[in-house]
């Protein structure tokens, strides 16, 4: 679950929240500490607080603390979650067309006010 709020800063903050009760094993939390830093520092984010913390259980103690695919789905999710943040290209207002016309003239041959 990714929380997010505007910040004054220039750049982007983050937070991890990686509880026990849902990854129970130290190493499975260092884990997706170090995943969540990594694809902060790719993702091209505008000034935000971020906060990352998970939502369901990761793994149980019974089987691997980490795998290939505990990874690449961890990966997965976060990188689609930073991408929802970055920032999107503004379109260019349209200029009304009275401004349109009236820059295409030359000057001293518009309209004069008497």
């Amino acid at each position: 679950m990714l929380y997010t709020r505007p910040n004054a800063l220039p750049h982007a903050r983050l937070g991890v929240v990686a509880a026990k009760r849902f990854a129970p094993r130290a190493v499975t939390r260092n884990t997706i500490k170090r995943i969540t830093r990594e694809l902060f520092r790719t993702a091209p984010l505008p000034g935000i607080d971020c906060i990352v913390r998970l939502a369901r259980p990761v793994n149980a103690k019974t089987g691997p603390a980490t795998n290939t695919a505990l990874k690449t789905l961890l990966h997965a999710e976060l990188a689609k979650l930073f991408a929802s943040q970055a920032p999107r290209p503004r379109k260019p207002a349209a200029a009304p067309a009275a401004t349109q016309a009236a820059d295409a003239l030359p000057p001293g041959s518009g309209p004069t006010l008497s």
